[in-house]
C-alpha cells in the first residue's frame, strides 16, 4: 500500500488547471466498457463478484468466481454520430499459485469520414478507431485484501495517423465479506505515449480513484459512492463563454460565494450509484446511478433534462446473463449499452 499511497501524493503536482479534457490522448479509456457500469454512472470499482467486467477498471476484483467467465459489451453512442464502442473480456483462475487472470479488448470506432482539401474540395474517405488490449491480474493478500494489477497495450488509428502507448493500472482492495463492504483504491493509467501521431508527446489520462460499496442487511440493496480525480482537486469547467470566472476564488462570481464554489468542486468529484439485488443468486438486478460531474458540465440551465443520470438492468437467462444500461448526457439524447455474460463451464 505505501507505493501507491507515494504514487498518488506525487500526482498532486499535477494541480496546475481545473480543465481535465481535451490536453491528453487515448480518452477513450475512460469510457464504460459495460452495460452494468453504463447504468451505474459509468464507473464502478468498489464491487467484487462474477462480472468479469469488473476487472477493467480495477483489476483488484479479479477472484476465483470469474474463472472461464466470458463477455461482450457494444455501446451505440448518440444517434446519427455512427460512433460505436465496445469490450470483450475473459477470466481464468490459476489455482496453484492463488492468481486470478482476465484478457479484454477495449475498442472505439468512430466511423467512416469523408475527406476533403484546403478548398474544400472531396478527397478520399477515411475511417478512426482506437484500441486498448488489457492483461491483469490479481492475488489474495491475506484475508481482507486484495491487490492488483492491469497492463494496457493501447492503439490508435485516425486517418494515416497512428500512434502506440503503454498504460498500467494498480490497486487494492480490502473486504469484509461479514459486513458486506468493500473499499477499493485504483492509480489508472500510468504510462506514455510511445510514439506519437506528429513530433509532440500527450499524456495518457492518469486518474487516482476511491470508493466503498456497503450492501444492506434487511435490504436488498448495495449502494456504492466513488471519489474519482483525487489527484487533481479543481476540476470545474472552465466555460469560455460564461461571464462567471468560477475558476478564480475572489474573482467575479455573479452572486456565487466561495463557499458555493468549493461545494460544486468537491461533489463534482463523486459519483453515486445503487443496484437492487433480486433473488437467491441475484438473477435480477435493477440499476441506477448519478454522476455529479457529468450533471453539472453537461446539464443545460433553465432547461430540464436528465443529465448525469443512467439507469439499467440484468437477469440470467440460463446460461447467459444479459445487462442493459442508459446513459443520459445531454438533451441530445442518451447512450444504450448492452451485454451479453456467460461462464463456459456451464457448457460442460
Amino acid at each position: 500500500m505505501k507505493w501507491m499511497i507515494g504514487i498518488i501524493l506525487m500526482s498532486f503536482s499535477l494541480l496546475v488547471s481545473a480543465q481535465i479534457g481535451g490536453d491528453q490522448v487515448y480518452e477513450f479509456l475512460n469510457l464504460s466498457n459495460s452495460a452494468r457500469i453504463t447504468a451505474l454512472g459509468g464507473n464502478l470499482i468498489t464491487v467484487s463478484d462474477d462480472d468479469v467486467n469488473l476487472a477493467y477498471a480495477n483489476p483488484a476484483n479479479l477472484n476465483e468466481k470469474m474463472h472461464r467467465q466470458l463477455t461482450v459489451n457494444s455501446q451505440f453512442l448518440f444517434s446519427g454520430t455512427g460512433i460505436w464502442t465496445g469490450y470483450v473480456g475473459y477470466g481464468h483462475h490459476w489455482e496453484a499459485k492463488d492468481l486470478t487472470f482476465h484478457a479484454g479488448l477495449q475498442f472505439v470506432d468512430y466511423g467512416t469520414f469523408q475527406g476533403t482539401d484546403e478548398a474544400g474540395v472531396f478527397t478520399n474517405e477515411f475511417e478512426a478507431a482506437e484500441y486498448a488490449l488489457v492483461l491483469g491480474v490479481s492475488k489474495q493478500l491475506s484475508e481482507r485484501l486484495w491487490v492488483g494489477a492491469n497492463f494496457k497495450n493501447i492503439f490508435s488509428n485516425l486517418e494515416s495517423y497512428a500512434s502506440y502507448g503503454m498504460g498500467l493500472d494498480l490497486a487494492a482492495n480490502y473486504k469484509n465479506e461479514t459486513s458486506k463492504l468493500q473499499l477499493s483504491l485504483v492509480v489508472k493509467n500510468i504510462g506514455a505515449q510511445i510514439s506519437t501521431y506528429e513530433a509532440e508527446r500527450s499524456p495518457i489520462p492518469f486518474e487516482a480513484q476511491i470508493g466503498l460499496s456497503k450492501q444492506l442487511d434487511r435490504l436488498p440493496f448495495r449502494f456504492s459512492i466513488i471519489y474519482h480525480h483525487l489527484n487533481r482537486w479543481n476540476i470545474l469547467y472552465d466555460d469560455p463563454n460564461s461571464e462567471e470566472d468560477i475558476l478564480i476564488i475572489g474573482g467575479n462570481n455573479q452572486g456565487r460565494t466561495n463557499a458555493q464554489i468549493w461545494l460544486d468542486n468537491f461533489f463534482r468529484h463523486f459519483i453515486f450509484n445503487g443496484e437492487f439485488l433480486f433473488g437467491k443468486n441475484e438473477n435480477m438486478r435493477l440499476r441506477l446511478g448519478y454522476n455529479v460531474q457529468r450533471r453539472g458540465e453537461l446539464s443545460i440551465d433553465g432547461v430540464r433534462s436528465l443529465a448525469g443520470f443512467s439507469f439499467g438492468a440484468g437477469f440470467k437467462v440460463k446460461r447467459f446473463r444479459i445487462d442493459y444500461g442508459r446513459s443520459y448526457y445531454h438533451i441530445a439524447g442518451a447512450t444504450n449499452h448492452i451485454g451479453i455474460s456467460t461462464s463456459l463451464n456451464s457448457f460442460k
